[in-house]
């Protein structure tokens, strides 16, 4: 059972955030490369008038990929040139597409801990920076802070000022002393640890809750040191929520030189480790930056023309039993080029990967 306060958050944000659900084709996630536990989510859910739920099939796999050589991003592959593997089998791929214009929906996780006392001004800025320049019309973001609280600091627009202005007036906070609505901005989510700091209770909250049930492209941007204390989720259960929202995590790594005696964030942390691991079961990637607000800027530059040169492959698996376990995904391009996908899915029963 899901703990009571993410209960709570997930029951406000559904009924009263969520005004109006975009279809979906179905769930479909990425995994880790070794075989994870079978999913214990429920195999079907339905559409009712008390609650937004999900309906899905099994049918279609869709993956979202980019490609880099030693001069960087390859933007001229096409359906012949990749070969996409299931299990070690290859598939037959039904579309092979660049995705540039496919609508965007972006989940920012501000990291509000003490740790990021000097550096929050510096991601305030890049951030909104970031947001101005990739948001379009048909595009979606959302803001999201943690620190001992959760709380979700502007919801779905694709007003870039307005985001603007709700990065603007988020703030440190290393203890909760106000009240309000717990989970939508309006106060703390209830929490054992008042010195904790809730990333992975963030990234589920941001993927099961807001992410989910969206169609196209969907990434979460999370700044932080990777430090975690006191979350009721794990990192195995937050990657999996990011999983089956089909979701690519992108993790920039930034913190306080002074909170952390003068030096940088140590990579061979237990933090910076998780990190990569649920930067790299996701799909994305994590970009150190310390405390430069230069490398800042240029770590949401490499977002930015990774979302600018997407490819989207789809195929029919030639499995079609849906026995709800996890099947390795392997996309190859050719000697000297890395590819970045996300590593397989679950054939969860009655459910598949999401289609626009």
């Amino acid at each position: 059972m899901r703990p009571a306060f993410l209960r709570l958050f997930s029951a406000l944000s559904l009924a009263g955030v969520f005004a109006a659900v975009p279809s979906l084709r179905a769930q479909c996630a990425p995994s880790p490369d070794g075989p994870p536990p079978a999913s214990t989510a429920p195999a079907q859910e339905t559409r009712n008038a008390d609650a937004e739920t999900l309906n899905v099939n099994v049918n279609l796999v869709d993956i979202y990929f980019s490609v880099r050589d030693k001069g960087g991003f390859i933007t001229s592959l096409r359906k012949d040139d990749c070969g996409l593997f299931e299990d070690g089998k290859e598939q037959t791929v039904k579309n092979f597409t660049q995705e540039k214009n496919l609508p965007l929906t972006i989940g920012i996780l501000l990291d509000t801990s003490g740790s990021q006392q000097n550096v929050l001004p510096l991601e305030q800025e890049s951030g909104a920076t970031f947001l101005r320049n990739v948001l379009t019309p048909k595009d979606e973001a959302f803001l999201i802070s943690f620190d001992v609280n959760v709380d979700l600091l502007a919801d779905y627009t694709n007003n870039a000022r307005e985001i603007k202005r709700a990065i603007d007036h988020a703030s440190i906070n290393t203890a909760s002393s106000s009240a309000g609505v717990p989970g939508i901005g309006g106060g703390p989510m209830p929490t054992s640890n008042p010195r904790g700091t809730l990333l992975y209770d963030a990234v589920y909250l941001a993927a099961h809750d807001k992410l989910r049930t969206e169609a196209g492209r969907k990434i979460i941007v999370m700044l932080t040191d990777g430090g975690d204390q006191g979350s009721q989720e794990t990192l195995k259960t937050a990657t999996e929520a990011a999983q089956k929202a089909n979701a690519i995590v992108y993790v920039i790594l930034i913190a306080d030189s002074g909170f952390y005696g003068g030096g940088g964030i140590n990579l061979g942390s237990m933090g910076a480790r998780d990190m990569e691991q649920l930067a790299h079961d996701t799909g994305g990637r994590v970009i150190n930056v310390g405390h430069n607000g230069k490398k800042l800027e240029e770590a949401f530059d490499q977002i930015q023309d990774e979302l600018r040169t997407q490819y989207l492959v789809s195929y029919t698996p030639a499995n079609k039993t849906a026995d709800g376990k996890f099947r390795k995904i392997n996309i190859d391009c050719g000697k000297g080029m890395n590819v970045q996908a996300r590593k397989g899915y679950y054939a969860i029963v009655g459910g598949g990967d999401d289609k626009d």
